[in-house]
């Protein structure tokens, strides 16, 4: 029989003391799995191995491939001549400047998030002299990433507005359709694209272009 390590035990304390759940309940909640799996019971044999992402697939495609001139278009992230990521010089200092600023703590946000970077953001996305900035009919929310903004905002829509029809660019990420579709909205596609153009598709076929979602 094999006893669990002491960093084992200090994880399962941890665990424990985050849960409510006593340390010797948690070692053993967290050593079921290995162990009832290994007798064929687990309590997820049940599930199926969700498919493959097609996007972030084109980047494990991208490393097998043994090319010397291949390319990666699959993910938007700054690589270096070489192909290595890049991380911008921009970037580097305001990482610098937060590391140094000592008036900096780590304690809890208020609910919705950082009142500055919402009152930015805000403005980033509106324009600072958007008649909805200055009208103060604009409320923001600091989340967990897109996927997570879009989950939230999800959910918000499909329990309060009046609309659950909702409108997402076609292509977008395979997740996007999935996640407005758990929250209750019937998700609807249209093209931003136009090849003709190269600009965004404003006068494409009725109901799949800019102009007739807008309206």
């Amino acid at each position: 029989m094999a006893y669990p390590s002491p960093t084992d035990r200090r994880i399962s304390a941890l665990a424990g003391h985050l849960s409510g759940v006593s340390p010797s309940l948690a070692m053993n909640v967290c050593a079921s799995p290995t162990s009832s799996s290994s007798r064929g019971n687990s309590v997820f044999d049940h599930l199926v191995q969700a498919p493959e992402d097609p996007i972030l697939g084109v980047t494990v495609a991208f490393n097998k491939d043994p090319s010397p001139v291949k390319l990666n278009l699959g993910v938007g992230a700054y690589r270096t001549e070489e192909g290595k990521p890049l991380v911008l010089n921009v970037v580097r200092r305001a990482e610098q400047l937060l590391v140094n600023d000592r008036s900096r703590v780590k304690e809890y946000l208020p609910i919705v998030g950082l009142a500055e970077f919402n009152k930015l953001s805000a403005k980033l996305i509106f324009g600072a002299d958007s008649p909805a900035i200055r009208e103060n009919r604009v409320t923001t929310v600091q989340c967990l990433s897109g996927t997570g903004s879009l989950r939230i905002g999800a959910e918000f829509l499909g329990k309060h507005y009046h609309q659950h029809t909702i409108y997402i660019p076609a292509p977008t990420w395979g997740n996007h359709p999935k996640i407005f579709a758990l929250a209750g909205l019937s998700v609807k596609t249209y093209r931003y694209y136009d090849p003709a153009t190269r600009g965004l598709n404003f006068q494409g076929p009725p109901g799949n272009n800019l102009s007739n979602i807008i309206s």
